[in-house]
């Protein structure tokens, strides 16, 4: 959430267009202000997008460094005061942060004792002037960052600069990322990658309590006691071109359409269909663990959570291990069941999402087997858990997860899988579920093919107001992914509910204006699909239905529907979510909402 970016160099580019451009790759995090600072030209802010901060930096704000900052209002409004970057009483000291400061109204009140007049209502400014304070009694600009660092509790990420060393960047983590990129004769510091890979390939992720000093010609780190550290470096295997549109209108429509290779890059070198095997060689190091394992605690938000959710409907089905999903937000309050033979699995698209971190740090306290499934690589998800898999699914830039959420249904069947064939699974049952693995790709494009199809369903629905979403079983949770895509994207109301269930409330709104998309494919469900169906035609309500392909019979029942390929049908979510996926973004389009970037969301969520 939020978005850093800093710079420091000697190569004689312009630091106020690097880091303008840099925020720009930033802006799919979300925000509602931005804001540059540089030490020989001044400050500038703005609420709203990049652009209009753009317009407003004089042709002469040139120089060698500085800070930038896109920001997702927490404490105080999304105005040009309570942009970041933030400063002391002098003026010489500038910060940009993300995160929660907890105890700032605390140290506010004692500074403000000490002569300190604030000027935002932003928890981040205390954060300059706590140095300021120090810089009093310190001897050096590092000095004092540490000693303000040490009386700080909360969540941050940060970047620091001092007006009387222009050169010298420091920054710091506490639970929300912060990567540096070293380059030749230049260094950076962001929230993520994407700012830093048109500079340079090379990254060190800095860990919690850790802090770093950044100059053109290096970078050293150390813990908020000062002991040094020394982090290795890592390079990073995809390109800042991936994170362009690719001649798509939006991110999300490109990301949508990169599903069937999504699928495949999930899958590359993990089957061996001969053999009805899955490798992952993430989870080698702990695999004996794994058998000794007598229940799984699956810990996600949002979308991920109803992967988690389709997931838990694999593992029962085809391993025999119990499996509860804890939304990420809830298992931090909770007094969990957990010992030596759980295993706590968390699934996260950014592997920064601070209520399933702290979900995964729970587990690792109570003696529990850490597992995660990640997109992003060196995330903290990623290195705090005991092993996990990476989903390969390249950098999703909209907001809205839909190439991540295919990703982690597909590494999840590839995880039963593994589990299943060392629990009783045969040879036979993992080859039938290998094949159909490898058929999803080809499957997912003819959905796509549907494309101006779904689009006309789009246009001919963009005006309800309300809309429910019900599946069973397996689909499940691809109601509720459905009805959350719809909601996030086009602020229509929309209802995620189990057709079971539909009975015992929901039932109740059904209407000739209110439409239901019914997740009905030829399965284990379908019968009873069929009859839910039927109860909202009773009541006039109009209905899409996402169908198997050759079912005749429900065109005759439904207003309108979309076929999909058949599959396995533990593999069936993969194929049906990619409908609603388009649904939602053509009826966003229709009503000529910003797609990629949704009213207060961010992409990724690290504050509570």
């Amino acid at each position: 959430m939020c978005g850093i970016f800093a710079y420091t160099g000697n190569t004689g580019k312009e630091a106020g267009k690097v880091l303008l451009d840099g925020l720009l790759s930033l802006e799919y995090r979300g925000y509602d202000s931005a804001g540059i600072f540089m030490p020989d030209a001044g400050s500038v802010k703005s609420p709203g997008a990049v652009a209009e901060l753009r317009k407003k930096v004089p042709q002469d704000f040139k120089g060698k460094s500085g800070i930038a900052h896109l920001r997702w209002a927490t404490h105080g409004e999304p105005t040009e005061v309570n942009a970041h970057p933030h400063a002391d009483s002098s003026g010489d000291i500038w910060v940009v942060h993300n995160g929660i400061i907890e105890n700032f109204k605390e140290l506010k009140h004692a500074l403000e004792k000490k002569g300190h007049t604030f000027k935002s209502t932003t928890d981040t400014e205390v954060l300059a002037h706590l140095v300021e304070e120090h810089l009093k009694t310190e001897k050096s600009f590092e000095k004092a960052a540490l000693a303000a660092l040490n009386e700080v509790r909360g969540t941050y990420g940060i970047a620091l600069q001092y007006k009387k060393e222009p050169d010298r960047i420091i920054a710091a983590r506490m639970g929300s990322p912060i990567v540096l990129g070293l380059g030749d004769g230049e260094h950076f510091i962001a929230s993520d990658p994407s700012p830093i890979l048109p500079h340079t390939k090379k990254v060190v992720f800095l860990e919690d309590g850790e802090v770093a000093v950044i100059s053109p010609d290096g970078h050293s780190i150390f813990k908020l006691d000062a002991t040094k550290v020394k982090r290795e470096v890592t390079e990073i295997d995809w390109d800042a071109e991936q994170a362009q549109k690719g001649g798509y209108e939006h991110f999300m429509l490109k990301e949508i359409m990169e599903g069937p290779e999504v699928v495949e890059n999930s899958l590359r070198g993990r089957l061996i269909p001969e053999k009805g095997l899955a490798k992952l060689g993430g989870l080698e190091s702990v695999a004996k663990q794994l058998d000794t394992i007598d229940r799984i605690i699956i810990v996600a938000c949002g979308t991920a959570a109803y992967a988690g959710q389709a997931g838990e409907y694999m593992f029962e089905a085809e391993t025999g291990i119990p499996v509860e999903v804890e939304i990420g937000s809830e298992f931090r309050y909770k007094k969990p069941v957990i010992n030596e033979r759980t295993a706590v699995l968390a699934i996260t698209q950014s592997g920064e999402t601070l209520d399933t971190l702290e979900a995964i740090r729970e587990g690792k306290r109570r003696g529990a087997l850490t597992l995660g499934i990640v997109n992003t690589v060196g995330s903290t998800i990623a290195r705090e858990t005991d092993a996990g898999v990476y989903n390969h699914a390249g950098p999703e830039i909209s907001v809205a997860s839909t190439k991540a959420f295919l990703s982690q249904l597909t590494v999840l069947a590839l995880l039963a899988m593994f589990l299943g064939r060392r629990r009783g699974m045969s040879e036979e049952k993992g080859r039938e579920i290998a094949k159909a693995l490898k058929e999803l790709p080809d499957k997912i494009r003819t959905v796509l093919e549907q494309r101006e199809k779904i689009e006309a369903l789009a246009k001919k629905y963009v005006h309800s107001r309300d809309f429910l979403y019900i599946g069973r079983k397996y689909n499940f949770a691809v109601a509720f992914e459905g009805a959350i895509k719809l909601k996030e994207l086009s602020y229509i109301h929309a209802e995620g509910c189990g057709a079971g269930e539909m009975k015992h409330g929901p039932i109740a709104m059904i209407d000739e204006n209110f439409p239901t998309m019914a997740l009905a494919p030829k399965d284990s469900m379908y019968e009873k699909m069929i009859s839910n169906i039927h109860e909202i035609k009773a009541r006039k309500g109009p209905v899409i239905a996402i169908a198997t392909e050759g079912d005749e019979e429900i065109a005759k029942l439904v207003d309108d529907v979309i076929y999909v390929p058949e599959t396995l049908e533990m593999l069936s979510p993969i194929l049906n979510v990619v409908p609603l996926q388009l649904f939602a973004y053509y009826v966003a389009k229709e009503k000529g909402f910003n797609v990629d970037r949704p009213r207060n969301l961010a992409k990724s969520v690290t504050v509570e």
